[in-house]
């Protein structure tokens, strides 16, 4: 009997924490938090915010692996602690890793210490560098099954040290992909401009790579190229 209950109490952890997770990392209708604008482009299965189509499409012009793959990106408020988010969307999560669509979610308002400027306003080599990071880990969902897509996104939203590593990936895919002048663009952006609230620099230099580590990156790829 003690071991029923037991198992019982286990059973509902895993459902609760697999509902939470769910909520959390998935996205339900990223169609409904974009809006139906029709100045969005619509291009090679992907929704793109017209405001900000040219940096999306230079970004996805290094990827492409994902030119068939759903992917809308769109405009929401609430990202939490990010100015971009990548998600799989949760009703194509039972097609097979390849068949997945995604959503990016892009924060429309970027908050510095002493105003709010809109996300089109942001220099248009660090939003480019921006969506090669999130195209990055697109591309690292795609390398993971359903079984490790659970796995990955509870430890994701439960680990530092887990955050870092997928952040790492990410990193290194948008580098392989020709992204890497783009993405050191990014980080200088976010860690010398004295705008940038200081919370979310250190978040940052806290988890993510740091802007040597990429250029590291960088003339390791090219010497290889070489060689």
């Amino acid at each position: 009997m003690l071991r029923i209950y037991f198992v019982t109490i286990i059973v509902v952890i895993v459902l609760v924490v697999a509902y939470v997770y769910a909520l959390v990392y998935f996205s339900s209708k990223p169609a409904d938090l974009a809006g139906v604008d029709m100045r969005n482009v619509f291009h090679e299965r992907k929704t793109i915010p017209v405001v900000v189509q040219k940096e999306i499409l230079t970004a996805l012009s290094h990827y492409p692996e994902l030119k068939d793959t759903p992917i809308d990106f769109v405009f929401d408020p609430n990202t939490s602690k990010s100015i971009m988010l990548s998600q799989p969307v949760l009703s194509s999560f039972f097609r097979g890793r390849l068949k997945r669509s995604y959503v990016i979610k892009i924060n429309p308002r970027f908050k510095l210490v002493h105003r709010v400027i809109p996300i089109q306003d942001v220099p248009k080599n660090v939003l480019v560098g921006w969506f090669g990071h999130e195209l990055g880990h697109v591309m690292d969902y795609r390398s993971h099954s359903n079984l490790e897509m659970i796995g990955f996104g509870i430890r994701y939203i439960s680990s530092d040290k887990y955050i870092m590593r997928a952040e790492q990936h990410a990193d290194a895919y948008a580098i392989d992909h020709g992204l890497g002048d783009y993405i050191v663009s990014t980080k200088n952006f976010i860690l010398t401009n004295s705008e940038i609230p200081p919370e979310y620099r250190a978040r940052i230099q806290r988890l993510y790579p740091s802007p040597q580590q990429v250029i590291d990156l960088v003339k390791k790829l090219k010497k290889h190229e070489v060689n």
